[in-house]
Order: C-alpha cells, then structure tokens, then sequence
C-alpha cells in the first residue's frame, strides 16, 4: 500500500532530526510511510529558510548530522531537496568571487550574464524573462578591488544562481546527489530547476533546454537508485509535459480546484483535472510555500492555453480564501508581505477553509483518494491556524503557513477530533489494500464527486458531497 508521507521543516514540528524520528517513530507510527525533510542544510534560517544553502552538503549541526537522516532512512522513505538553481551569496565559494574576481577558482561556479547574451543585457534582453519574484534577475556586486559586477539573481540578491552547464557546477550538482544517496536518500525533489537553463531571447522558464538538463540530472540519480521530484509552479499542460520525464510530480493544481469545489459546491473542475491528471504525482494541499493559483490559470506565456478554471473563477476563489480567514492571507500575500511570490495567495489550508472541520476532512479525503503519494504538510497534520504573529514579526508572506510548534502544542493538537480522525484517514491509507487496484472516477451529481478503488483484495466507494462537505466510504 502507498501510505502518505510527512512534509515537514526539520526544526518546527520537532526540534531536530533526532526528536523527528522519536516523534515518527511515536504517537505517528504507522501514520507514514515517508518523510520529505525541507531543508536540513547549512543554515536552515537564511534568507528563505534554508533555500539558499551556505553548505548544501553539510546538516545544520544545530539540528543533527547526517547519521539522523540515516536514522529516519532505516524505517521509511527519506526526501530531500536539491536546490538546483543558486547557493546562498554568503557561501564560501561566492565570497571567495568577490573577493578575488576572475580569479577566483569558484567563478565557473557562478552563471555570468553575458555568457548568455554575449553582451551585457539591455532591458530588451531581460524582458520576456519569466519571473517568480518581482525583483529584477540580474544584481550587481562590488569586489574587494572595488570592481562592479553583475550576476544571475532568479530569486533575489541572496541568492546567486549556479552556472549549471559549466564542469564546476555539475560536479558541485553531483558531489551533493552522492552525499545524500550515501546516507539513505531514497528521493530527491529538484527544487527551482525550472529556472535552471538560461537562453537570450527566451523566457528563460521551461524551455526546451530545461527538459532536456532535468533528464540529465535524473539519470544522475537514477543511476544510484534514487527517484526524483520535479517541482515547478506553472501551467498544467507543463505539468503533464514533465510527467512524462520524470519519476514524480506534484499535483499543484489539485489545492485550488478542491478549494473551487468545497467553495462552490460544484465538482466540475475537479472532475476534468482528475480526469486529466498524471498518477506518477505527489499530491498535496499545503506545503511550506502558498496555495498555487497559476497552477490553475491561463498560460501566462502563451495566452492561446486555456486554465482549468476561468480568470472570474479564480479571482473568486483568492476573494474566498481571504474572507474565510478573516483577512489574514491577504496580509502575506502579494504586495502586503516580503518574499514575494507572484502566483500563490499564502494561508494554511485549514484557514482557507475557515477552520470548517468537517469541509477540512472532505478536503483531505480528496487528497487521499486521487492516484498518487499522498504528502501532508506538518501545519496540515495538526489542523493549524494562521499564524499572523510570525507574520508580523518577519514580514515574509509564507511563514504564515510555517508555526513552530512546541512540545505542548503537538500533545494539545493530537487531541483534537479533527485531527484524530486525520490520522484514521491515514493510517487507513497506509492499510487498504483496494488503493494497490483499479482508481475509477463515478458519475454523479454536479454537487457531489465520487470515486471507486477496487482490488482482488477489497473495494470501496467514497463519495464527497462538495456542498455541506459530508462523505461516507462503503
């Protein structure tokens, strides 16, 4: 059976990797069968909490080694991130650029923009750039000598982007893929390799080069047994595009779509992605990032590509998550927070759904019935709120989904009905022998979705009704 797995920081439902495995191993034996550890790098509070590794090949020693990531590998799949695109700008190897120019033995490492465009780029050059961050792609640096010069930035001025295709940055790529295949990482999710391959005149997102370097990097993996997760924020026809390459993809565009279908009481979206949708996929509601709504949208590049749902649609869908959490989303998203992310609207997903626990369970009832790994996010587990003071405190729109939880918090969640009949839902998961067979995707009323799960073992069949979030599995 496929059970679910864990997403979580390694520091804010546990306080380290060790007190991770104490807890997996605890009150959630049985629970998962996988944990994808975000990042346990040096630092793990950088600019974008752990984002933008200073030393992507050493733990945090704040939170353990890599003897605890072995530990969690002896019982259960371990995912790890490879943070394909940049390195933090205070890394080793980036400082020693600064400080000694050209003549750096690092500078290979880093992508020079007029090796892209064999100049240095006009605003004309830099315009059909994708961007995921409203800050420009290029910064400027001074040197020790008091030189200036310009680097690659896709996600900002800490974050200074890899030269994947020089020597040095694929031996740096692979000397990380074999520190982690050497302590148990079974899967590896390529984080922001969609901005990976930079090409003048493009728009730098997802080219036909990028498919062609992600099959590269897999191979890579494959070769030593590991599977690998490709995470990119985009259209859905890219989405199944990448399907076809890889071992894994996430289903981002399920969040919306079920938020659209509990909201309007109507399973049509729903029901055509399922019925479109890849089954070599993670599927998730929440993550440490917002709730997607690109994901679900016209094509923003090529305009001609319908969504899956109307652009009236999805403005009502961000207008309701932002009135059922009582404004606190709109606070963290778009312009009202730092770290900007232009297609995500920030808000756990229990918040979304206005802390309806019955809507809430329906919600991931849903997730656990599509095709796939389940995956749910540490604040999901525990049904957690918004938590607006984090918000304050650091200005960054996605820690409202990102709470630290304390010792007496966990025991308090775990004692919630919600979040006891969530775990049923998962260890019934992990168990049921029908999700081995056959998926179908019933007829039924427009307010309800229905689905069948049959095997030479067992069967079932689970209906949602969308409108009052009522379900039953017979």
């Amino acid at each position: 059976m496929t059970a679910a797995q864990l997403i979580t920081y390694p520091d804010r439902l546990a306080p380290d990797l060790a007190a991770l495995a104490d807890l997996l191993d605890g009150p959630l034996h049985g629970v998962f069968g996988g944990v994808h550890v975000l990042p346990f790098f040096d630092p793990i509070d950088g600019a974008d909490a752990g984002f933008d590794p200073i030393d992507h090949r050493r733990v945090d020693p704040r939170i353990g080694t890599w003897s605890d990531i072995a530990r969690l590998a002896d019982e259960r799949t371990v995912m790890a991130d490879l943070i394909v695109n940049h390195v933090s700008a205070r890394s080793a190897q980036f400082l020693d650029v600064l400080a000694h120019g050209r003549a750096s033995q690092h500078r290979a490492l880093f992508l020079d923009p007029i090796s892209v465009f064999a100049h240095s780029p006009t605003p004309d050059d830099l315009r059909p750039i994708y961007r995921p961050r409203p800050t420009p792609p290029l910064t400027e640096y001074e040197l020790d000598d008091g030189s200036r010069a310009q680097f690659w930035t896709t996600f900002g001025p800490d974050q200074i982007d890899i030269d994947v295709e020089s020597d040095a940055g694929w031996e740096y790529l692979v000397s990380i893929i074999d520190v982690m295949h050497r302590n148990g990482v079974s899967q590896i999710r390529f984080d922001a390799v969609g901005y990976a391959i930079k090409r003048a005149g493009t728009s730098c997102f997802m080219i036909p080069d990028t498919f062609e370097f992600i099959e590269r990097v897999a191979d890579e993996c494959r070769t030593r047994g590991i599977e690998v997760l490709v995470e990119v924020h985009g259209h859905h026809l890219d989405q199944l595009a990448i399907a076809k390459r890889v071992d894994l993809v996430y289903d981002f565009a399920l969040p919306p779509l079920v938020l659209d279908a509990l909201y309007t009481g109507h399973s049509d979206a729903l029901r055509r992605w399922i019925g479109l949708r890849p089954t070599n996929t993670i599927t998730v509601l929440d993550t440490h990032d917002g709730i997607g709504v690109i994901d679900v949208g016209v094509d923003p590049l090529h305009p001609d590509r319908p969504g899956l749902l109307e652009s009236e649609r999805i403005d009502a869908l961000v207008k309701g998550i932002h009135t059922r959490s009582n404004g606190a989303s709109r606070q963290a998203t778009g312009a009202a927070a730092s770290n900007l992310d232009l297609y995500q609207v920030n808000c756990t997903f229990f918040d979304a759904l206005g802390g309806d626990e019955r809507r809430y369970l329906a919600a991931r009832l849903i997730q656990l019935l599509m095709p796939g790994t389940p995956q749910i996010y540490y604040v999901g587990l525990l049904a957690g709120g918004n938590d607006v003071d984090l918000l304050s405190r650091t200005g960054v729109g996605r820690d409202i989904n990102r709470h630290r939880f304390d010792r007496d918090e966990i025991a308090s969640a775990l004692q919630r009905p919600v979040v006891q009949q969530l775990i049923e839902l998962l260890r019934w998961r992990a168990s049921e022998p029908a999700f081995e067979g056959t998926f179908e995707l019933l007829d039924g009323a427009d307010h309800e979705l229905s689905v069948r799960w049959s095997s030479e073992q067992s069967s079932f069949t689970a209906v949602i009704d969308l409108s009052t979030g009522a379900f039953t599995i017979d």
